[in-house]
């Protein structure tokens, strides 16, 4: 198995909220990944005393946990049960009710013998290669598909968006919202490859269109998962004066990319 693991903070002055995590038991049988975008905060009030750093490396830590070790269980279930004891840590001193408590966006993979399961979240991306080098997207499609003058105030994304429904869903306090991923699985044999990649990372292919799907992940097999980023950080420099592809996006975003092959 070959694994490569990349994350790197938009900037040298800002804490990375991104989490990355490929983990194998003991036995040496299967594995999983974990990828997490914890979701920027307003300047403004969120309602907890915690950092999003904070909340991803708890949340990631518990999922990476119960992926690797509780089989027995779905992956919705792990998101489910990952939510509810990271809520457990903090709801006596933070309001976890408020829209902006820190929340990320979730990307699990698990393998077996047999099977490849899979879960998106939100708006990262878990990409699957067949043998034949043919590349299936898994995307949570519901943020890009809002018109961007739905997005335009934070308070009415907030209001009316932010995790509900006819808006979009991003791993918070609560954990019913594990039954709104995307989630699914195929046999092992169909697949040879993994990779997972926070949109920070995706906007070689999503923002700045380089390629498709199938070429950045033959990128990231090729010349490796920091060879992604680099690119990407090259782009966004390039289109910091015209701003023409970011728009109101940051000009760099935390940018992870998981790289396994099985």
């Amino acid at each position: 198995m070959r694994t490569e693991v990349v994350s790197e903070p938009g900037g040298p002055d800002r804490r990375n909220e991104d989490f990355a995590a490929v983990a194998v038991p003991a036995s040496g049988q299967g594995g999983c990944l974990v990828v997490l975008d914890g979701v920027t905060p307003p300047a403004t009030e969120t309602g907890c005393l915690h950092s999003v750093p904070w909340f991803t490396a708890r949340l990631g830590g518990t999922l990476t946990e119960l992926t690797v070790y509780d089989r027995d269980l779905t992956l919705s279930e792990i998101l489910s049960r990952a939510i509810g004891r990271t809520a457990e840590t903090h709801a006596i001193t933070c309001d976890l009710s408020h829209p902006r408590t820190p929340q990320a966006t979730v990307v699990l993979a698990r393998w077996s013998a047999a099977t490849v399961e899979y879960l998106v979240l939100s708006d990262s991306v878990l990409l699957l290669e067949a043998a034949d080098g043919s590349v299936v997207p898994v995307l949570d499609d519901r943020l890009s598909r809002l018109p961007r003058s739905a997005l335009a105030r934070a308070a009415l994304v907030d209001a009316t968006l932010r995790n509900k429904e006819g808006g979009f869903f991003t791993a918070a306090a609560d954990p019913s919202v594990a039954d709104r991923a995307v989630t699914g699985a195929v046999p092992l044999g169909e697949v040879r490859a993994l990779a997972a990649l926070t949109d920070g990372a995706a906007r070689w292919v999503e923002t700045f269109h380089e390629g498709d799907w199938a070429q950045c992940l033959a990128l990231v097999r090729k010349e490796g998962a920091r060879a992604l980023v680099d690119r990407v950080r090259a782009l966004e420099a390039a289109d910091r004066e015209a701003r023409t592809r970011l728009g109101r996006s940051k000009t760099h975003d935390d940018a992870t990319v998981v790289f396994v092959e099985l």
